[in-house]
């Protein structure tokens, strides 16, 4: 059987008077791909942050990998975010006066750890770039930048990558690239991988989707294509709120 790689039980986030996850019950199988989408407002990005430990819920539990993030103390759960996640966003993120290999071994750094130039070397191969390792972000395209980025959030082999729009700032051409490689990442590594996504042609790179209303699940596709997708989407915009029948 595959486990579950992120399970969220519950979860509340209040901020004043907001309620920005209302009981979200949700469960990720590793290694596979599900993608976040719902109206603007709809909590998004606040469940992505809650899931990977970057926020702590008002109520409820977070477990990644089996460990419970809502225990943890502040210093453990930065041990965990560091080791076994990675995020990407949809600002690159990177530092201009360093070359993609610096960038990408940053984390490591970080870390305290001297990177060897072999896992540097491997997470830029991962991503098609290890021959860009000496080239500057300005040297590089927008795709190679997010390229970069997604190497280095690789590059500690974490349990689930968590992406916030990765595509959002790149071209049409140049998101479908990006959006094939995490595809790729998931069927022939095994990566697990959540995205929060506008984007219903990004989402169809998925295994699943799931629609959040109201800081509630309202719904989800499993196998989607886009056109499923924004029409689901499009019906929850409406103001319906239930499910689109198929």
């Amino acid at each position: 059987m595959t486990s579950t790689a992120v399970r969220l039980t519950a979860v509340r986030r209040r901020y004043r008077d907001v309620t920005a996850l209302d009981g979200v019950d949700l469960a990720i199988r590793a290694g596979t791909f599900t993608a976040i989408m719902g109206p603007s407002g709809s909590g998004k990005s606040t469940l992505l942050q809650c899931a990977a430990g970057l926020e702590r819920p008002t109520s409820g539990t977070v477990e990644v990998g089996g460990t419970e993030l809502t225990g943890l103390s502040e210093r453990r759960l930065t041990l965990l975010r560091r080791d076994r996640i990675g995020f990407v966003f949809q600002s690159f993120n990177l530092l201009p006066s360093l070359t993609a290999a610096q960038n990408v071994a940053l984390p490591l750094r970080l870390a305290g750890r001297r990177p060897s130039r072999t896992e540097v070397g491997d997470a830029l191969g991962r991503v098609g770039l290890g021959d860009r390792a000496r080239h500057r972000p300005g040297e590089l395209s927008g795709g190679q930048q997010q390229r970069v980025a997604l190497a280095r959030a690789l590059v500690t082999r974490p349990a689930v990558l968590f992406g916030d729009e990765p595509t959002g700032a790149l071209d049409t051409t140049t998101s479908r690239e990006v959006l094939a490689l995490l595809r790729e990442l998931v069927d022939g590594e095994g990566q697990t991988t959540v995205m929060v996504t506008h984007d219903p042609v990004a989402a169809a790179h998925a295994d699943r989707v799931v629609f959040l209303v109201d800081g509630r699940v309202a719904d989800e596709v499993l196998a989607p294509d886009a056109g499923e997708v924004a029409r689901r989407m499009a019906g929850l915009e409406s103001g319906c709120g239930e499910a689109v029948a198929r």
